[in-house]
């Protein structure tokens, strides 16, 4: 199964749809995993596909060689004629994020890299965080470093920062135990919080020019090794 690791070298791409009701989520999610199952691209590594839980949508978490090997598959005619209209008439939104791994951390009770698989019952939050492109280090360098205290924290199993490649957003993607547990710890009134972590909430905040969330279930993943 895919593995989220900085020191891989792979683009990661992400697709992500928002859908106005859970039919149409399905839909979505019918027609990725029909394309997950037959990919053979040039470059293509891992497509793992998520389910939305909060709200209807979709998010595949897609690993490429290289930015090359991607730009040929947008190149397809299939892709451009049919594969990108029936997903826009589909979707409310629909979002192709180019980025690359910049940090990783895990609980101590998971041993080796980062895992996403189906048969893993992680509940996924996936946020996307706008900012202006020369703020985009700055806000990288502010949430992307180690953090003692939320691996204490009830529920925390990682989280994976990765850098927009147009250099206006960043990703956070993180596994908890469970929804109960991940929103104890996103309401959690800030005084409860250590002082960096508060001051590092601050900046972060006021660096981003638009927060879009959700969080998700891992519905299916195929990688060319396999």
């Amino acid at each position: 199964m895919p593995l989220i690791s900085p020191d891989d070298g792979y683009l990661t791409v992400f697709n992500l749809f928002e859908t106005d009701t859970t039919a149409l989520q399905d839909d979505v999610l019918v027609a990725m995993r029909d394309i997950i199952d037959h990919a053979n691209y040039p470059g293509w590594v891992s497509s793992t596909l998520h389910s939305g839980i909060d709200a209807p949508g979709t998010a595949n978490y897609i690993q490429w060689r290289s930015v090359e090997d991607l730009e040929a598959r947008y190149a397809g005619q299939k892709f451009r004629t049919r594969t990108v209209p029936e997903f826009h008439r589909l979707a409310r939104t629909v979002r192709l994020l180019k980025t690359e791994v910049a940090f990783t951390q895990h609980h101590p009770a998971l041993d080796g890299a980062v895992e996403i698989s189906p048969k893993r019952d992680d509940y996924t939050v996936l946020i996307v965080l706008d900012t202006a492109p020369d703020q985009q280090k700055e806000l990288l360098d502010t949430l992307a470093k180690p953090d003692e205290w939320i691996k204490g924290v009830p529920g925390y199993r990682s989280h994976t920062y990765l850098r927009g490649l147009d250099g206006t957003f960043v990703v956070n993607y993180a596994q908890w135990d469970s929804k109960e547990l991940y929103d104890a710890f996103h309401t959690l009134p800030e005084e409860q919080r250590p002082t960096d972590v508060r001051d590092g909430r601050a900046r972060a905040r006021a660096l981003v020019t638009r927060r879009q969330a959700n969080t998700y279930s891992v519905v299916h993943s195929r990688s060319a090794a396999s």
